[in-house]
């Protein structure tokens, strides 16, 4: 198992670790390096313990920053996977009805609705050319 030399605060620690975990145990002694050195420059020199209480304190404060966060992205791409389903779905339907209509051919009769509007409109026609030959008359 091997140990490695770390610095944290200005102080010189020795932990051991499993083979291959020291640049995971470096970068983690560079975080708590980081906090460390904030807190010594605004409180000055202090016990390694409180200094490496109130490092891991801050760290775990941006952890817990960081995991908050983490939540209210996991609940927004939740909410688009949802978003995106319903889009799919929508957009099946769709290409389905396409099919559909592709398949049926094009249409030789208008709905009956689209003959009755167009015969009103022929004979609202009608009635105004009729109005407009009397008053010529």
């Amino acid at each position: 198992m091997p140990e490695v030399q770390i610095e944290i605060g200005g102080r010189q620690f020795a932990v051991a670790c499993q083979d291959g975990e020291e640049p995971y145990l470096q970068a983690a002694a560079k975080m708590l390096d980081t906090e460390a050195a904030v807190i010594l420059g605004q409180i000055g020199r202090m016990p390694a313990d409180r200094m490496l209480l109130m490092a891991g304190l801050m760290l775990a404060d941006k952890t817990a920053a960081l995991e908050d966060e983490i939540k209210t992205l996991q609940g927004r791409i939740a909410a688009q996977e949802k978003s995106l389903a319903s889009a799919e779905e929508r957009l099946a339907d769709r290409a389905r009805r396409i099919g559909e209509l592709q398949d049926a051919g094009p249409r030789t009769e208008l709905p009956d609705r689209f003959t009755d509007g167009l015969a009103e409109l022929a004979a609202r026609a009608e009635a105004i050319a009729d109005e407009l030959d009397a008053r010529r008359a």
